[in-house]
């Protein structure tokens, strides 16, 4: 450990850390939807650019990162520890199907998960565990003796929050041992637009972590067939099939709307086109006009990154959102689109404003190539963590002051439960 390290340039010009001494990461990921996959997919990418073997566990397609990695050097593990949100459809979160399913998969089976995973990181030797965003393994990694790193824009302690307002106070022990299962870890590697999250001690803050195009505007449209002329608006909800009955009228003269997530059943009227199931999405943003969709962390930093303005729709039961709208909308590029709006195809006035729009993100993009050399270092031991606290005081860090999050977000209607707020007392810290 703590061995030299030097710096090289791969092909595209990006910085790739190399070090003398060959690491292997296990990256952890949560398997909702597929924001989690794809930003995790170009972290991994910088890891085995740098030599190193990455595990990635999750639930998650594999087509979601071998679209950006071929490699002897990445590993797939199916495993489901988490269940993040259950949803309905595209835009609707079920609170109490999501604590049951949750307690069923996560919560009951806690001393096997435990036991299992410790089996598991000893036998590929691990020499760090990353997660993204899957709490359990913090403390897993704590109990084998090796640093745990989440990376992150929210933690599912903030998400879960307003499922326990809905489903009761008997439910609050799951969003305290997610909590202090995070309090575990040693460093949150905080991604822009992020919501609080008291439960991290330790933050490093990294530039948006945005996958790479590989096509132009040019070549995306003369594949799919799609006129210069054209306008071109897709329809993306982050790995949700959207089951929308669209129509023709939906869409102004003169333009398409590209589908993500279309059941290969669903009929299409002439104007909407299906995209396959594993296309890959950034090129298709960048040669896009707009993007309608729900507010996620990979649509989001996609849709910034390459300036297409984005019409979203509100989904309730999901804290991350304000904090990703604010980002939005602080640089131009994103205005909000009734549900009633979307379902009814009321969609032109939308179209026709977000044309309107100048998209003005100039920030860094490559926080997957930051991220990636961070990682390394801190596995090389190069960063250090503050000391670690008794249960009860790591407890009292994550517990959320009472309008922490209200002052954040700006909204003086979404409270933090007194039982939370209040659980360093309850403690005696």
């Amino acid at each position: 450990m703590g061995m030299k390290q030097q710096e090289e340039y791969d092909g595209d010009g990006a910085a790739a850390v190399s070090s003398t001494q060959k690491m292997v990461f296990a990256y952890y990921v949560t398997g909702h939807g597929f924001g989690h996959a794809t930003r995790v997919a170009e972290v991994v990418r910088h890891l085995i650019l740098a030599g190193h073997d990455v595990h990635v566990v999750t639930a998650a397609p594999e087509f979601v990162f071998t679209n950006e990695v071929h490699s002897p050097r990445l590993f797939f593990r199916k495993v489901v520890l988490e269940c993040g949100a259950v949803q309905s459809d595209a835009l609707t979160v079920d609170p109490l199907a999501t604590l049951e399913r949750y307690t069923e998969e996560t919560v009951k089976p806690r001393a096997s998960i435990l036991a299992k995973e410790t089996e598991w990181l000893k036998f590929i030797n691990a020499d760090l565990v990353v997660s993204d965003v899957v709490s359990t393994v913090c403390r897993v990694a704590a109990d084998v003796g090796i640093p745990s790193v989440c990376v992150a824009n929210f933690s599912w302690d903030i998400i879960y929050l307003d499922y326990v307002m809905a489903a009761g106070p008997d439910s609050r022990s799951i969003v305290l041992q997610i909590a202090e299962d995070y309090s575990n870890c040693n460093f949150l590697i905080r991604l822009p637009g992020y919501c609080p999250m008291p439960a991290f001690r330790n933050v490093i803050d990294v530039p948006l972590v945005v996958r790479r195009l590989y096509k132009s505007t040019e070549e995306v449209r003369e594949e799919l067939g799609i006129a210069d002329n054209v306008k071109l608006v897709i329809l993306n909800f982050g790995g949700q099939p959207s089951e929308l009955k669209l129509k023709e009228e939906f869409l102004p003269s003169g333009w398409l709307c590209l589908v993500c997530g279309a059941s290969d059943t669903q009929d299409l009227p002439a104007n909407f086109k299906k995209l396959p199931k594993n296309v890959y999405t950034p090129d298709i943003i960048a040669a896009s006009d707009c993007v309608i969709g729900k507010l996620g962390y990979g649509s989001v930093s996609e849709a910034l990154a390459y300036k297409c303005p984005f019409v979203f729709v509100h989904r309730e039961y999901f804290n991350e959102e304000p904090f990703l709208r604010k980002m939005l909308e602080h640089y131009q590029g994103g205005i909000e689109m009734s549900r009633n709006a979307l379902l009814s195809g009321h969609w032109k006035p939308y179209l026709e404003r977000a044309m309107s729009l100048k998209p003005c993100y100039e920030e860094s993009i490559n926080g997957g190539e930051v991220a990636a050399q961070i990682l390394q270092e801190i596995a090389l031991g190069k960063y250090h963590a503050s000391v670690n606290h008794s249960e009860a005081k790591r407890l009292c860090d994550a517990a959320v002051p009472d309008d922490q999050r209200r002052r954040a977000i700006g909204q003086d209607d979404i409270l933090i439960p007194e039982w939370y707020a209040n659980a360093g007392k309850q403690l005696g810290c």
